[in-house]
């Protein structure tokens, strides 16, 4: 192997990964263009792609995440689970651990969209726990994760087009004083976009406010920030995504040739919204600019966060190191699906840059 590094990829809203048999048939990191985990195992990189909830929230996607690395029983914690009204335990991984040794390697984590929430609520338990499960099953048995102290193990963290402080697309619909419906688009693009809409709503299995949608409502995504810290021996990356060009009324419009057809009619939407969240974050004309699915404003890092731009040359840990806008679909880290993208090159530069810092 090149390095003692295992690299975890964790994929976003409605994905799916190697558990999953759609996994086979068109693998989510890589999409048409073949598996990027098998590639880089190829090129003799530990890299594995975790299955966590299609439309989990946060917390239930990092539990899931854990159980799969640490090869446990799934434990989405008593106070939550009770909270929530869903069971404490999930699957069993112990048989079917994602990697092969946990306690001894270090992580790097890469999440796309929701994907960023998950691993960042992940390293934040590792580090930190949760103090109100650990009261909660004072006295009986308890995840590892929530007890934290393991955020040693955390080398960095790497958000791909991730809604770090929500995304708009879902604020928009609850806006009185704006019609989504009035955004003037194709009768193929209304299509595609419910199609879209299908597979990012919260499902009526799940708790209202225990799923991503409510995750990634802006309002909800800044108080998942506030509970998250940095840590300053991990290093953080995000590369924020844009694929629209303003046009001569200030709105941000697809460019089609980039745009995956299905998220034309979100891109739209977004890109002409303007307004007030319900908990006062304004959201002005800095949040149009869009990737068809996420305003590129909120990819960048988490706003109660510090962050700069990326320097190859001076790389940080306990900051998030912005990467430069890669203008290309929300798809795009994935290999896009019907805008297809070499991705390999991508990662395995990336990896290189991340495997040269720190131990």
């Amino acid at each position: 192997m090149k390095e003692k590094r295992m690299y975890i990829f964790v994929h976003g809203l409605a994905g799916w990964g190697s558990y999953d048999a759609a996994y086979k048939r068109m693998p989510y990191w890589g999409m048409l263009g073949g598996d990027l985990t098998a590639y880089l195992q190829n090129e003799g990189y530990d890299a594995y792609a975790a299955s966590v909830a299609p439309n989990g929230s946060a917390w239930d996607r990092a539990c899931e995440l854990y159980a799969q690395l640490a090869g446990t029983v799934t434990d989405y914690g008593k106070a939550h689970s009770e909270r929530y009204g869903h069971a404490r335990f999930g699957r069993d991984y112990s048989r079917e651990p994602l990697i092969p040794t946990f306690r001894d390697r270090k992580l790097v984590l890469f999440g796309h969209s929701f994907g960023g929430a998950t691993i960042r609520l992940f390293a934040e338990l590792m580090n930190r726990g949760d103090a109100v499960e650990r009261e909660a099953s004072e006295g009986e048995g308890i995840s590892d994760l929530f007890t934290g102290g393991m955020g040693n193990r955390i080398h960095a963290v790497v958000t791909l087009a991730a809604p770090h402080n929500g995304t708009t697309a879902y604020d928009l619909h609850e806006d009185p004083a704006f019609d989504p419906e009035a955004v003037r688009v194709s009768l193929a693009s209304r299509i595609g976009g419910m199609l879209l809409s299908k597979g990012t709503k919260c499902p009526a299995s799940l708790h209202p406010e225990d799923c991503a949608a409510y995750d990634m409502h802006i309002d909800n995504a800044f108080a998942l920030n506030r509970r998250i810290a940095l840590y300053p021996e991990t290093y953080y990356f995000s590369v924020p995504y844009s694929c629209t060009q303003m046009n001569d009324e200030g709105y941000h419009v697809p460019v089609r040739k980039k745009m995956e057809p299905h998220m034309i009619k979100a891109s739209c939407q977004i890109g002409c919204y303007q307004g007030i969240s319900h908990g006062g974050v304004i959201l002005d004309e800095t949040w149009r600019e869009n990737d068809g699915l996420v305003n590129t404003i909120s990819e960048k890092a988490p706003m109660t966060d510090p962050s700069r731009k990326f320097d190859p040359d001076n790389i940080l840990p306990g900051i998030w190191n912005v990467l430069p806008v890669r203008h290309s679909s929300h798809m795009s880290p994935q290999g896009g699906l019907f805008r297809r993208t070499d991705i390999r090159s991508f990662y395995t530069d990336l990896i290189t840059t991340i495997g040269k810092l720190g131990n």
